[in-house]
């Protein structure tokens, strides 16, 4: 079970490498490397994107896992009915120990990556006074208000938007579900439109 596991997660792993990897652009000019002063403002701007860097190589490192799971379930109907219980608490406490796991390298990575490839971006596309001004707005009262206010305004917005397109969507799913349904030779089910629920983790987008 644990191979199978392993497999399945190692596959769903390349093909979201392999359809979120954009093709390599071409090899810029070499950058002059920063002065004294200006690695330091690199160093804080990296400093202050490290949270938001994480929360990327998290989210990345858990997407294949969250897969799989979503997939282990539509298969658990094919499990033996007493078996199913003990089956999903097994993949669910290999899918737990994947993401603890998972945890410190997506940690580890994202550091590395920042100062080896964002670091230098912004040297090339910053002057030194540019990442004077964008370090003075990143660390601004305002814009960290902003911030912690983000999650819930964007729920708010998500609550509101759900019920915008609910009563809409409504009768086109429930159409799409019975000529499914029919294509199948299955009963429908009762396909729902999304409701507005907790909103998934994301990094926190800095300016």
């Amino acid at each position: 079970m644990k191979k199978i596991l392993l497999t399945a997660l190692l596959g769903a792993a390349l093909a979201a490498q392999a359809q979120s990897t954009p093709p390599a652009a071409p090899a810029a000019a070499p950058v002059a490397a920063p002065s004294a002063a200006k690695k330091e403002l690199l160093n804080r701007l990296m400093v202050l994107q490290q949270p938001a860097l994480e929360g990327m190589a998290r989210n990345l490192a858990e997407q294949p896992a969250r897969q799989m799971m979503a997939a282990a379930e539509q298969a658990m109907q094919r499990v033996p009915e007493e078996k199913r219980e003990a089956t999903a608490k097994q993949i669910e406490t290999l899918a737990r120990k994947y993401i603890e796991e998972a945890g410190p390298i997506a940690k580890e990575k994202a550091t590395k990556v920042g100062q080896s490839a964002l670091a230098p971006m912004f040297n090339d596309r910053f002057t030194e006074d540019e990442l004077r001004q964008l370090l003075v707005a990143l660390d601004s009262p305002a814009y960290k208000k902003y911030q912690q206010n983000l999650p819930e305004v964007s729920n708010g917005y998500l609550q509101q938007l759900v019920g915008e397109m609910r009563p809409a969507l409504d009768p086109k799913l429930k159409s799409l579900e019975t000529s499914v349904a029919a294509a199948l030779g299955v009963p429908a089910q009762g396909a729902e439109a999304p409701k507005a629920g907790k909103p998934a983790a994301a990094p926190k987008a800095k300016k």
